[in-house]
């Protein structure tokens, strides 16, 4: 029997080659890689206009973007994060010197818990960095209430957050900073890339003198920076992106319902709501694989891969469970009960705009196959 075509957790979004050849004779023409060429200018200006934020800051990915963000809001000490991320928003902080403190999650949003955050504090907290985890919005009221009471910063990890909104607009508006990022495996990418969202135009000239090596003109440098530049390669392929990142992430919703509607009344599988009155990019799509179904999560991710299915346990391990974090007082499994619940629990199907409605089928039919036991 021939074996299934292959179904990645996601795929890059790739609009038609030939729309990306005139860009690409452009920059010929130009003679200008980087450095903030023509094209980088107006990917940022398009991108404040899409995101309705004020100022943003081009990044070669999101890495460099969170390690610049902590650099520019000058951030030293404690940070208190969630565990229950990519180990980038973490290694972010070691690489500033500066010492995490996990706190544990809620476990309807997969984010930084509020209530958790107080009790953290010491007087080396400097900052809070949450993530909204899959796009899911945390509870930013409840976090700037908490920042503002001990005069601590927010700088919030919004990798998976491009073009989310709730009532009040972007949800990038929030803290201090926001930082995106443009992987080749995001709703909106540039092959590789990120940025920086931040309010002032003070601020931005910080962020981009700090990720051009502290320059501000030829001869002055003014800090110790990095070499974090967007090239005029990957801000062109991003001009061509936003062109079709609305038609992507209607399809994504489109894949996001017939899960929900496929999954239902699987017994063991719990797919986590919609957040009321957030216009969701729908980035990922979580399901939980409780007690009650008949594998482990982790049996049905290996069943899956026998399918061809590739799924993702987004996120596992724990970033407190990697060797340079275990050895936090934080870092203990009895402080964080929840996210290692959902650790062990959380399973990512795949979901992306090139996904057929048959590939669809094809995975929630194996999802319910082995609900049979």
């Amino acid at each position: 029997m021939k074996k299934a075509q292959p179904i990645f957790v996601t795929q890059p979004s790739l609009p038609p080659l030939e729309e990306f050849m005139p860009y690409l004779e452009q920059i010929w023409e130009n003679k200008i890689l980087t450095n903030g060429g023509p094209f980088h200018q107006q990917l940022e200006q398009a991108l404040c206009d899409y995101l309705g934020v004020q100022h943003i800051a081009l990044f070669s990915n999101g890495t460099l973007a969170l390690l610049t963000a902590l650099q520019a809001l000058r951030v030293t000490g404690e940070v208190i994060t969630t565990p229950y991320s990519f180990v980038a928003t973490s290694h972010a902080m070691l690489w500033n010197s500066i010492r995490p403190v996990f706190v544990d999650i809620d476990p309807h949003s997969f984010n930084l818990d509020p209530a958790q955050i107080e009790a953290a504090i010491t007087p080396q907290t400097t900052a809070i960095l949450p993530v909204h985890c899959y796009g899911r919005p945390c509870d930013v009221e409840a976090i700037q209430k908490i920042a503002d009471n001990y005069n601590l910063k927010v700088i919030y990890d919004a990798a998976h957050a491009f073009g989310v909104q709730d009532q009040r607009g972007s949800i990038l508006n929030f803290g201090d900073l926001s930082v995106l990022s443009f992987h080749a495996t995001k709703v909106f990418n540039t092959f590789e890339g990120g940025a920086i969202i931040c309010k002032d135009a003070k601020t931005k000239t910080r962020i981009d003198q700090l990720k051009n090596f502290g320059f501000v003109n030829e001869t002055t440098v003014v800090a110790p920076g990095i070499n974090a530049k967007m090239s005029e390669l990957n801000a062109a392929f991003g001009l061509l992106q936003l062109k079709h990142v609305d038609q992507a992430i209607a399809r994504r919703q489109e894949i996001d319902q017939a899960y929900r509607s496929g999954l239902a009344g699987i017994r063991g599988i719990t797919v986590p709501d919609n957040m009321p009155g957030v216009v969701a990019n729908y980035s990922y799509f979580p399901i939980l694989v409780g007690p009650e179904y008949p594998l482990s999560r982790d049996a049905l991710y290996e069943k899956l891969k026998e399918q061809n299915i590739f799924a993702r346990r987004y996120f596992y391990p724990l970033i407190t469970d990697f060797p340079m974090y275990r050895g936090l007082p934080s870092a203990k499994k009895s402080l964080l009960p929840r996210a290692d619940q959902a650790a062990a629990e959380v399973i990512c199907l795949p979901i992306y705009p090139a996904l057929s409605a048959d590939d669809v089928q094809r995975v929630i039919a194996a999802c319910a196959e082995y609900a049979q036991g």
